[in-house]
């Protein structure tokens, strides 16, 4: 049994003369039982047109059986006086041939069943069952994604909502005439119902894989309808402001601006413009191809690079590739493996020059994984990983590398300018020099420096000048023109320019302080102060 009331009725005989399938009704009626959606639509039909045609009152049906008794009554009587005859033909009483009314009724009821429906457009009715799902299912299985549950979502055209707003309004009158309270967002969407037919289903041919609400991998199923495209757009000369040209989107018409678009306009403008009940539609929509994403998965870890021609990111000038690899890819390649990924974000708590090498503990890095068809790995496994980057190339090494969350990987950035950088820098000096010339050095303390944007990074920087603090340096002679710097500086000091001034963008620097030209010949950077990942023992 269908759970509607006496009220329901002139809805639901209003609604299918409209033309609206048997689980739209359903939806008009604020039906939110699940089970009655996953009924097939035929018995539904079938049950909503018995449901309807009970319609005789209680009182008439007495008089009618009062009526039929006394005529038997009569006929009784008349059988007593009157001689016997012979019996009648039982044949006709076991073959009764058919009414031309049952069979009109048949027919009628056949044409509804596979009438386009004008609301959903056929979504509930004939793309919404076993088929579709069995579609489905097929197309994760050969995608050979690992996961242990689901979330299924769908895609609707925009001028279904068009549609519905014409048909809510056809029954609309209706309820007011016979107070029936009940609100527009009352209604079952369109969405709901596909899912609450469907998610059973599709789970049933994955092997029972649990289809929820929420789930790091979703199947999307999208649907078209060319043939009712210009049913939204009337509404953007009646509600203009509410569709804007975006670049990224095909047509204005999307399903959030026809929505406001609904919600501002009037009844009685809309009634002008587009019919009520919608006409019927001659093809269901179509579907489009069945999409799967899982959600991003991130690796971080710490890298050290022991080559001064090496890049972090690929090196592009103009179009023209100017190295070979980078350290970004040497890292990327074994792990879109393992992971299946379709691709990558890769980020690091800072970025060395591509003739700087990265010593001591490394430098933190982390990468998004893009729809990774693999979401975890063991621990042994991420070890095993690691070996294989190591492994790959000389100019490379990787520690710690683990899965870690999205919200993890926030803390690499955190206070980013306050986290102190340690280097080595191999300087030359334009005028003989002796130990004595740079021990005062040593005891430079917490020198702030004024850094105007870099010449050589000008191009992709904005011109700004920026404070930043050298904490301590310390000196180790090596001969007359050249000597060893340490320093420990606020992370995004620019080391070069701060030995060879760059024309004076960066004050005070080495060249001021030794009174003489200087150069930097090797830099390398000793240590990245940021706690994190965490550590990981050998």
């Amino acid at each position: 049994m269908l759970p509607l009331k006496e009220k329901d009725k002139p809805i639901v005989q209003k609604l299918l003369s409209a033309g609206c399938c048997a689980r739209c009704v359903l939806r008009f009626c604020c039906v939110s039982v699940q089970a009655a959606y996953r009924k097939p639509a035929q018995d539904t039909l079938k049950e909503l047109k018995a449901f309807i045609s009970n319609t005789e009152n209680p009182k008439t049906q007495d008089a009618a059986s009062a009526e039929s008794t006394d005529e038997n009554n009569k006929s009784h009587d008349a059988a007593v006086s009157e001689p016997p005859e012979d019996p009648p033909s039982k044949r006709a009483k076991l073959e009764p041939g058919p009414s031309e009314g049952d069979a009109a009724a048949a027919v009628k009821l056949k044409d509804e069943e596979t009438r386009v429906c004008v609301v959903c457009l056929g979504i509930l009715q004939e793309l919404c069952g076993p088929a579709q799902a069995v579609k489905i299912a097929e197309t994760v299985k050969a995608e050979k994604y690992e996961f242990d549950t689901l979330v299924l979502s769908v895609s609707l055209p925009a001028q279904l909502c068009v549609r519905e707003h014409s048909c809510w309004l056809h029954v609309k009158k209706e309820l007011r005439e016979k107070s029936i309270a009940v609100d527009r967002d009352d209604l079952i969407q369109v969405k709901e119902a596909f899912k609450w037919i469907m998610q059973g289903l599709v789970a049933k041919e994955l092997g029972g894989v649990a289809v929820v609400t929420r789930s790091l991998f979703e199947v999307s199923v999208e649907f078209t309808h060319p043939e009712s495209d210009a049913d939204c757009h009337f509404l953007a000369t009646t509600c203009s402001d509410c569709f804007k040209p975006t670049k990224n989107k095909q047509s204005v018409f999307t399903r959030m601006a026809v929505v406001k678009a609904l919600e501002k306009i009037a009844d009685a403008k809309f009634l002008k413009h587009y019919p009520s009940p919608p006409a019927q539609p001659t093809s269901s929509c179509i579907p489009q191809d069945v999409q799967c994403l899982h959600m991003s998965v991130f690796v971080a870890g710490r890298y050290n690079k022991f080559c001064r021609s090496l890049p972090q990111t690929p090196w592009v000038i103009d179009g023209e590739r100017r190295m070979e690899s980078s350290v970004e890819e040497l890292i990327a390649a074994p792990i879109l493996s393992s992971f299946r990924s379709d691709g990558f974000n890769f980020s690091s708590s800072g970025r060395e020059d591509v003739d700087v090498r990265t010593l001591g503990n490394g430098r933190p890095f982390a990468m998004e994984l893009l729809n990774p068809h693999r979401s975890r790995l063991s621990r042994a496994e991420m070890k095993q990983l690691q070996e294989t980057i190591n492994k790959s190339s000389e100019k490379i090494r990787v520690r710690d590398l683990q899965i870690v969350t999205r919200e993890a990987m926030s803390r690499m950035k955190e206070g980013e300018e306050e986290k102190t950088k340690s280097y080595t820098a191999l300087i030359w000096t334009l005028k003989p020099i002796q130990r004595e010339d740079i021990t005062f050095i040593d005891d430079i303390k917490d020198l702030t420096l004024d850094q105007k944007t870099p010449l050589r990074v000008l191009h992709r920087r904005a011109l700004a000048v920026r404070q930043r603090v050298i904490h301590s340096m310390n000196t180790r002679f090596l001969d007359s023109h050249h000597f060893y710097l340490g320093l420990k500086t606020q992370a995004g000091t620019y080391i070069k320019e701060f030995v060879h001034g760059d024309f004076g963008r960066t004050k005070p620097n080495l060249c001021e302080l030794l009174r003489t030209d200087t150069d930097i010949l090797e830099l390398d950077v000793e240590s990245v102060d940021v706690d994190w990942p965490p550590s990981i023992p050998e």
